[in-house]
């Protein structure tokens, strides 16, 4: 009688494309990593490829090569060959048609229990925890801690702006060093370990122990450079830090340093874009009824995010639309200052 010889099957190639230099983004790239090895096929490869909010495309079809392709924490792409979506973000398609192909997939069942949406939910880590729980079986409880931080850092559900800034807990010193970094390798070299080790745990391993010292004391130059370059009028704060390469600086540092407005508006520079960013102070006093909607603000200008974060790139030889835009947008706000 001939041996039985086992047959090896080769390793499913699962790409995941994540929110790059984000700790919800990283957070969702692991966690949906988690979850289809527990629920969808225990013998995959996974590579994980940030994406990056830009001006002109936003997708390069030709990265879309593996056997899986899945998107979460960004945009809509209506690619053929994306295999799995989730995302929150109020902004999510680029145009009425991909929104339109979006729900014809639903309901003619294209995309049944592999694309989701819903900007109800504070993080697409806790989007993707339901969903996998819920649909897949996925035990989310060993996850539980950092779902409860993505709903913290995406949410801006901080209890003050001393925890958002000075970075005592072991989450906030993550976020530092994944929106700081410029090492395309660190972030996919960190996703694995984000739904495995505790997060102070991670902090110790060498490649990021490395990395904070460094990024702590560029840290508080960034505080004290945004508490020159501000101006807190009409419930509206203004910077303009885009002669400095300091697109990573902590996004509470504005309500840190004026606590009593209401929004911000920064402009910043790195190498691939000149960025308008815009945000609402999470501790503010006033009436959210009174508060803009600002991912539509943003939208007008090619931008988008959350009704009360969002940003705008441009690309870095159009820095004076940039400033022109931002020079709007700061009127608008400081024309409706919902604590006037």
């Amino acid at each position: 009688m001939p041996k039985f010889v086992p047959v090896e099957h080769p390793l499913l190639n699962v790409r995941v494309f994540y929110h790059d230099k984000c700790f919800d983004g990283a957070c969702s790239a692991s966690l949906f990593a988690r979850f289809h090895r527990e629920c969808i096929s225990s013998h995959a490869d996974y590579e994980y490829h940030g994406l990056v909010h830009r001006a002109g495309a936003l997708f390069n079809e030709a990265d879309f090569i593996g056997d899986e392709n899945a998107i979460v924490d960004f945009k809509y792409s209506p690619s053929p060959k994306i295999t799995w979506w989730f995302d929150h973000h109020l902004s999510a398609f680029l145009t009425p048609a991909d929104q339109q192909q979006y729900r014809q997939g639903l309901e003619d069942g294209t995309f049944a229990n592999r694309r989701f949406y819903d900007p109800a939910y504070t993080s697409c880590t806790g989007l993707l925890a339901h969903i996998a729980s819920t649909k897949f079986g996925f035990n989310a409880e060993p996850v539980a801690e950092l779902v409860r931080w993505a709903d913290i850092v995406d949410g801006a559900l901080y209890q003050s702006p001393q925890i958002a800034v000075e970075m005592a807990d072991p989450a906030m010193k993550l976020t530092l060093v994944i929106e700081s970094t410029q090492d395309p390798a660190f972030i996919p070299r960190l996703i694995p370990l984000l739904t495995t080790v505790p997060l102070g745990e991670i902090l110790r391993e060498p490649f990021v122990a490395e990395l904070l010292p460094p990024l702590l004391e560029r840290h508080q130059e960034s505080i004290d450079l945004i508490r020159e370059r501000s101006e807190s009028k009409d419930g509206t704060i203004y910077f303009d830090i885009s002669d400095h390469q300091l697109e990573g600086y902590n996004k509470f540092i504005p309500y840190y340093l004026h606590p009593d407005a209401t929004y911000s508006k920064g402009l910043s520079k790195s190498s691939f874009r000149t960025k308008v960013s815009v945000g609402s102070n999470p501790w503010t006093k006033a009436d959210p009824e009174k508060m803009l909607n600002l991912a539509t603000i943003c939208e007008r200008y090619g931008g988008g995010g959350h009704a009360r974060v969002g940003a705008i790139s441009f690309p870095p030889d159009r820095s004076d639309e940039a400033r022109k835009a931002a020079a709007e947008i700061v009127a608008e706000l400081r024309e409706n200052n919902p604590l006037a």
